[in-house]
C-alpha cells in the first residue's frame, strides 16, 4: 500500500497557498504561518512551501496535514531546512516523530487549525480519543524542529 497523500485542490494551490506565502514573505504571519525552505532531495535546489508552525509544550513542530508530501520527503532526506517569515530565515534541524509520539501533537494541531485542515485528518478532530489519533498517525508525518 502506498503512502498517504492528499493533493491540494486548485483553490488551495492557486489562491490560498500563494496568498499565505506572499504575506509570510512580507513578514505577516497568518496564524503561525512560515515559508518552509528545504533542499530538494534530487535537485539540490531550495524548495519553498507555506506551513503552519505549531508551538506545543515548549517545542516547535511541523505537521504534514496532506500526508507524505514532497516537502516531507525532502526534509526526511536532508534533516534540516529554514523557516522564513519576512526577511528572517531561521535555520533548523528536524527529527521525525514516531507514530506513538504523535497523538498529543496531532490534537494540539487540530485544536489550532481544524477549520483550515480538519477535513484532511480522516474524521479525527481535536476531541478524538487517543486510539483514533493513533489510527491516523501514520498518515501525517510530524517533525520536531530545533533552531540551529
Amino acid at each position: 500500500m502506498g503512502q498517504h497523500y492528499q493533493p491540494p485542490g486548485w483553490l488551495t494551490t492557486k489562491v490560498f497557498n500563494r496568498v499565505v506565502a506572499a504575506l509570510t514573505r512580507l513578514g505577516v504571519s497568518v496564524y503561525g504561518s512560515r515559508v518552509l525552505e528545504v533542499k530538494g532531495r534530487k535537485s539540490g535546489q531550495w524548495r519553498r512551501t507555506p506551513v503552519n508552525l505549531l508551538r506545543y509544550e515548549g517545542a516547535e513542530y511541523l505537521v504534514a496535514p496532506r500526508g507524505h508530501t514532497q516537502w516531507v520527503k525532502n526534509l526526511r532526506a536532508s534533516g534540516q531546512g529554514r523557516l522564513r517569515i519576512g526577511s528572517r530565515a531561521q535555520p533548523f534541524t528536524a527529527v521525525e516523530l514516531a507514530d506513538d509520539e504523535k497523538p498529543p501533537v496531532l490534537r494540539a494541531y487540530l485544536q489550532k487549525w481544524k477549520l483550515e485542515v480538519g477535513a484532511l485528518f480522516g474524521g479525527a478532530g481535536p476531541d478524538a480519543p487517543d486510539h483514533e489519533l493513533r489510527r491516523i498517525a501514520p498518515d501525517h508525518p510530524i517533525f520536531r524542529v530545533t533552531a540551529s
